[in-house]
């Protein structure tokens, strides 16, 4: 029997446990490795910080997922991974073979240490939610009078989606207190790539929401210091593992893919969303994971039934429609050189993204519930907890 490792719960790998729950593989054994049971989908955080989902409404669910697939989930993280004889190694120290391998493990970040301010790294969004709410149960706690300073760095899409949410959380949290915002980036202008017009507009929604923009500023001590929360929220960084992870990587770290999304020297690897990297690099984008998603699932197919003839090249969209969350029940639009805005048009362009967002989401309740009743129940597989070398349950 072959053995289909799924190392991530990203959207990419989401779409294929789904087409196992639609057409299962004869003699495939699928196995998940996941850091949780539950994972956000990206584009919806901003929502959720900004208080409009609660957090289980953004997240898809692996466990239920799995189990609807005949699938075996092990709540793990990688560690590394030896591609020359086909194994993972867990964090657990557990290790795993494998014949096809695919890795959907998104991109990290590693903020510096700055003076004591509170600093939320964005990434990975697991960790994000811990951190959010504490804070948020501190702010109800605190009926503090003093004001409090959000600090954004990054001046993409993440940074002013995140700063604009946060800020309307925290105002509806304590009305009476003065919250105040910064967003510091080191680029010469806001929200590089997006239409101009989508730019201005969301300078307007930031000044609007009494946000000082820092352009061509690099965060230091000082800002650091007038600020209670700082949002990192800078460019996609590789996990420290990749490097010497025995695959082909870029200079920064990423997965080296070819256009069937296989490793460029083991094709029996691939990779997917922010942890590749093309030779003429895609932007860290979310869109991207999610339309690898059919050309993935019909690869692996073909990886794992020696049909090399059957690989499907993925064509990646260069220009693609942004939806950008700006925290007050609006959105900016931006496609190529187009954008959208405006008191009326911005709300309705919030309710298609919402309504796109929530569609993309019940594609995967659909599959892990759907089929349920007609599958036969020793089919499903449990929850397995990992296991470390020295055989105790973690």
């Amino acid at each position: 029997m072959k053995k289909l490792l799924l190392i991530g719960a990203g959207h990419t790998n989401a779409q294929v446990l789904r087409a196992w729950v639609h057409e299962p593989q004869p003699d495939v054994e699928v196995v998940v490795v996941a850091p949780s049971t539950r994972a956000p989908y990206s584009g919806m955080v901003p929502g959720w910080l900004s208080g409009v989902y609660a957090f289980e409404e953004i997240c898809i669910d692996f466990f239920a997922l799995a189990r609807a697939a005949g699938a075996k989930l092990i709540v793990d993280e990688l560690a590394s991974i030896d591609p020359d004889h086909r194994i993972v190694r867990l964090a657990s120290g557990r290790e795993l073979g494998y014949d096809v391998l695919c890795l959907n493990v998104g991109s990290t970040l590693n903020p510096p240490a700055l003076s004591d301010t509170l600093l939320l790294p964005l990434r990975p969004l697991g960790r994000l939610r811990s951190a959010w709410e504490t804070l948020l149960s501190t702010i109800e706690r605190d009926a503090g009078t003093t004001p409090f300073t959000v600090t954004a760095v990054g001046g993409g899409a993440a940074g002013v989606e995140a700063l604009l949410a946060c800020l309307a959380r925290l105002r509806a949290k304590q009305p009476g207190r003065v919250i105040r915002g910064q967003l510091v980036t080191r680029g010469a202008s806001l929200l590089p790539g997006l239409a101009p017009g989508a730019v201005r507009s969301a300078r307007r929604v930031l000044e609007r929401a009494g946000v000082t923009i820092h352009l061509a500023t690099q965060i230091n001590d000082e800002i650091a210091r007038s600020s209670d929360l700082i949002l990192w929220a800078t460019g996609a960084e590789a996990h420290a593992w990749q490097r010497d992870c025995g695959l082909a990587v870029s200079e920064r770290g990423f997965i080296r893919v070819d256009s069937h999304l296989r490793s460029v020297s083991h094709p029996d690897v691939f990779a997917v969303g922010d942890c590749a990297e093309w030779a003429d690099p895609l932007p860290k984008a979310g869109v991207y994971a999610v339309r690898m998603g059919p050309a993935l699932v019909q690869n692996v197919r073909a990886a794992l039934s020696g049909l090399a003839d059957d690989l499907e090249h993925f064509r990646p969209q260069r220009n693609f429609l942004v939806l950008l969350a700006t925290g007050d029940g609006n959105a900016i639009a931006s496609r190529g050189r187009w954008s959208g805005h405006g008191r009326l048009l911005g709300r309705l362009l919030w309710l298609w993204k919402d309504r796109i967002d929530r569609k993309f989401l019940g594609l995967f309740r659909v599959a892990a519930t759907g089929d349920e009743e007609h599958r036969p129940a020793d089919v499903f597989t449990r929850i397995e907890p990992s296991r470390s070398v020295d055989g105790r349950t973690h």
